[in-house]
């Protein structure tokens, strides 16, 4: 797999527009390895802080502030990943990577400054990211940076602390976790279609073509975070999930579902006077869902809301 993203093994001079040129790319990055914008925010300012805090002599000794930037935004995501695990274990009900809406659907999208706008791509789909999830922290910084952002393994090596070869190995071993959960590829536009049947039929209380769109054995996961009244454990079973589906739907009235991109694929938004309240990522295959993920956790759905 790979983006646009080249590896920052260039020589900028290391005055501020020559760092600040490299925050996309940071932002990009720490977003993939960490799941969320938020915490993506906070390496990237951890990293130039540390920049800053050099005394301008050693900046200038760099011969490549770019991979410099890199390598220490790396390192502070990799820490992060160890500690996000036990942080997970007393999180309240299922925890799912925050979602993104697409560049023209930002709130208030004319004053975001396009250096933390997240390049939508395969690598953050739902379903990619919460394979992601599955991985070691080693794994998954090897396999984001050589896969994703092409950067050859002796450099991922003096990230990760590893040799190249053992490198090598921790990314063959997330590929072989992404093809063991990976369905094949639907059509946007099919999968489009499908999401716009589901929203249509929830609309209309239709249980039976609710149940025609999941898949027997999908499974739905809803993350609160303690802010709301979500599953605690993920549903599995069509039908059980349409019932469910229903049953949440009949208890808020007012709830409307907008179709939007979420993560760069069709989703869905669910609005609550005028709030946004829950954000919904599908994954589609042989033409029906087989996995719901739903945000409903306040904090998460930031990038969606107004201030």
């Amino acid at each position: 797999m790979t983006t646009e993203f080249e590896p920052g093994h260039r020589r900028p001079d290391p005055g501020l527009s020559a760092i600040m040129s490299e925050r996309r790319q940071l932002i990009n990055l720490a977003y993939r390895l960490l799941g969320s914008l938020a915490d993506a925010e906070d390496v990237v300012q951890e990293t130039y802080a540390r920049w800053y805090a050099m005394p301008r002599q050693q900046q200038e000794a760099v011969e490549s502030p770019g991979a410099w930037l890199t390598t220490v935004a790396s390192r502070i995501c990799l820490n992060l990943l160890g500690s996000a695990r036990a942080r997970r274990e007393t999180y309240v009900g299922e925890w799912i990577p925050e979602p993104l809406p697409e560049r023209t659907e930002l709130i208030n999208s004319a004053t975001v400054d396009p250096a933390d706008r997240i390049t939508l791509d395969e690598s953050i789909n739902m379903a990619f990211l919460v394979v992601l999830e599955s991985m070691t922290p080693a794994e998954r910084v090897a396999f984001i940076l050589h896969d994703v952002f092409r950067y050859p393994f002796a450099d991922v090596a003096e990230i990760v602390g590893r040799t190249p070869a053992a490198c090598r190995q921790l990314a063959s071993s997330a590929r072989r976790r992404i093809r063991a959960a990976q369905a094949p590829a639907t059509p946007t536009a099919q999968q489009a279609d499908v999401v716009r049947d589901f929203k249509q039929a929830w609309e209309a209380r239709d249980i039976d073509a609710l149940i025609g769109l999941l898949d027997p054995n999908a499974t739905a996961v809803a993350d609160g975070g303690g802010f709301a009244n979500a599953l605690l454990h993920p549903l599995e079973g069509g039908e059980e999930i349409a019932r469910r589906l229903l049953g949440f739907a009949s208890n808020r009235p007012e709830l409307t579902l907008l179709e939007r991109t979420v993560n760069g694929q069709p989703g869905v938004v669910a609005q609550e006077d005028g709030v946004i309240v829950a954000v919904t990522a599908f994954d589609v295959a042989g033409g029906r869902i087989k996995h719901i993920w739903s945000v409903l956790n306040p904090e998460k759905l930031r990038p969606w809301t107004t201030n």
